[in-house]
Formats: C-alpha cells, structure tokens, sequence
C-alpha cells in the first residue's frame, strides 16, 4: 500500500520502519528535515517538505506527534494532510491525545470522505523498537478491518475499543494504572533499600507472585542505579495524566492517586528530570533531604 508516516520521534521513526519493511511504499515528513533524511537513508523510503506534500495519494496516513496542537497542525493546518488526502483513505492517529481532538478530526475526515481512527500505542520505545506495541482504537467497525493488517507490522495486539474517542479514553485507562503502579513500585525498591536489603533478590523473589508488573520487571534496575536518562519522558507523562485528569473532571470520575502521582511528576521535573524516565519517581524518595 501507498503509505505516509507523520513524525518520527522515539516512537514514530521505528513505526514507519517497520511498515516500509513490510513492503508498503512509506512516505514520511518530520518537522526537522534531517531527521526524515535520516530514516530514508536507513529505510530507503522517501519524505517530504510538509504534512500535505507527503499524504498526496496515500492509502493510509499515520500521525504520531506531540499533543493536541501539534496533531491539529499536520491534520488541519496550512499545509496539513487533510488538505491533500484523497475521498475513501484513511487517517489513522497514535498520538496520544484528548478524545476531544479525536472527534474534531473525525468530523472533518467525515466531511471529506475520509476514514478515521484513533489509535494511541501502549509499550514505550522499546515496544516501537521491536514491533510489539499495544494499541487501543476508536473508530468504525470497517475502518478498523481496513487497517487492522497493515498494523501487525508493528503491534502484537490492536483492539477496537469503540466509536471514536474510545481508544484515547482507553490510553488514560492505561496511563492511569501505570501511574499508580511506578509509585508503588518506587516506594517498594525505596524500602528495600532503606532496610538494607538485597534489592534485586528481593525483586526477584516478589515478581515471581502476585506483586509481579511490566513495570517491576523492566524498571527496577533504573531505581536500583538511580539511572533515568532513557525511556518515556516525565514531561510527555505529565501531558498525558494532564488530559486524563481533565477528562475526570468533565465525566466525574475520581482519580485521588492519579492526581497525587501527576504532582510527584511535577516534583521530579523540578528536579531537573522532565527528561528522565517515568521510572524516576524513586528520584525523589531517594533525593538528599
């Protein structure tokens, strides 16, 4: 298939790999030229100047970029796909976003006879790196099926959720036991240590029961090593909890933790960690009062 990637950060660039591999004809566009030079030098796709320039005749158009503001700029803006994308394509969105923005684009998509779907991914760089994403789609029954087999280059599972919104409402679901899961786990390896325990013993032992997580068993050596500088970013973390907790409010939903986990992000960024990794949470258990 005729296909166009927008935006090849962490996540992104390997995505668009992994669907040029499977033998589509990927046409990609970055804000930073370069970087889209790059990735076509490695994968022997193309790229193009702007969003619009590289979804002309597209098949499927896949964005993943920053939050709301940016995804509109690639969408509806100036020179955004949607001013090019040709009646009966689909757009397929995995940044992870506000249901809000997912409806307003679907309107547009609709007006133009365009398919939509959105489709945040679960499983953070290493995830995209070795096409084992989790992904939570909103959308059309047909557009999902459309779509469905072009996404296995890169996801080891991809759900229809629901009509549009319900993928970005299911990243929240995600992002919200995530949240919780970290700090628990940063206060765990924080007691351990303060008891003068064996930590990656006790680890070791605990993950093997009903303690167990993604999140203990691929994190706990960086809160071992006090070693953060890789990963998903506090600052994207933050902006994801940010829509989750708006969210809340508009559907009454109470998310005591969450708001408490999303403040202790803010402490760690005051650190100096809005890079550091989510996982640096025990950053500030550990910090030198």
């Amino acid at each position: 298939m005729k296909l166009t990637f927008i935006g090849l950060g962490v996540m992104g660039y390997p995505m668009a790999g992994f669907l040029q591999k499977a033998g589509h004809e990927v046409t990609v566009y970055n804000r930073t030229t370069s970087k889209a030079q790059q990735w076509c030098s490695e994968y022997d796709g193309a790229y193009a100047l702007t969003p619009a320039l590289a979804a002309e005749n597209a098949d499927i158009v896949f964005c993943c970029v920053g939050n709301d503001d940016d995804l509109r700029q690639v969408t509806i803006g100036e020179d955004g796909v949607l001013q090019t994308m040709k009646a009966n394509s689909i757009l397929c969105d995995h940044t992870t976003a506000s249901a809000d923005v997912a409806r307003e684009l679907a309107a547009v998509c609709q007006s133009k006879a365009i398919g939509f779907l959105d489709a945040p991914v679960s499983g953070g760089q290493a995830g995209a790196e070795n096409g084992v994403l989790t992904i939570m789609i909103g959308g059309e029954q047909e557009t999902f099926d459309n779509v469905r087999p072009v996404l296995d280059a890169y996801a080891r599972c991809a759900e229809r959720i629901g009509d549009v919104g319900a993928g970005q409402l299911a990243k929240m679901v995600n992002q919200i036991c995530i949240a919780g899961v970290v700090q628990g786990l940063a206060e765990g390896v924080h007691f351990a240590k303060q008891a003068d325990l064996d930590v990656a013993k006790v680890i070791e032992v605990i993950s093997k029961g009903a303690a167990q997580s993604w999140q203990m068993e691929n994190r706990y050596q960086a809160m071992i090593d006090n070693e953060y500088d890789f990963g998903f970013a506090i600052d994207w973390m933050r902006k994801d909890l940010g829509i989750t907790l708006d969210e809340a409010r508009r559907n009454n939903a109470k998310l005591p933790l969450t708001a408490l986990v999303d403040q202790f992000y803010g402490d760690v960024q005051e650190m100096g960690g809005n890079r550091w990794d989510t996982s640096s949470l025990h950053a500030r258990l550990s910090k030198k009062k």
